[in-house]
């Protein structure tokens, strides 16, 4: 559900289909890192902002938290590690907030490119909402 909402509303402003594809990857690897780490409810939250040419993404779970952050990827043959190392290759920051034993938040920012000819056919207005 995450993707199709976020996914859709790029789109409708007007964001490049490289620049969605790279928001929805980034999300998809933070979702099941949340759910993967997060605790037994594997319940999590979805915070984005569109707003200033870039959407931001908060992805906040209650787990025990992540102990390192991997700074290479792992080897061709291993079944898990990517996650994180996908999300840097395509967001322009992430950082991450972790308090151990209450959880972990993902922050992802990505600069907007935009679809020039969705641009020059329609008028591009956003409401506050």
């Amino acid at each position: 559900m995450v993707r199709r909402v976020l996914g859709d509303t790029l789109r409708c402003i007007g964001v490049s289909e490289e620049c969605v594809s790279d928001m929805l990857l980034a999300t998809s690897e933070a979702c099941a890192n949340a759910v993967r780490h997060g605790g037994p409810a594997k319940r999590y939250e979805v915070i984005a902002t569109i707003g200033q040419g870039r959407c931001e993404l908060r992805i906040v779970d209650n787990g025990l938290g992540l102990g390192a952050i991997p700074k290479q990827y792992p080897t061709g043959d291993a079944e898990h590690g990517r996650g994180i190392l996908i999300m840097q290759s395509v967001v322009d920051e992430i950082s991450f907030d972790i308090t151990p034993g209450s959880g972990t938040t993902v922050l992802l920012r990505k600069e907007l490119d935009w679809d020039e000819d969705f641009l020059a056919h329609h008028d591009r207005q956003l409401a506050a909402v």
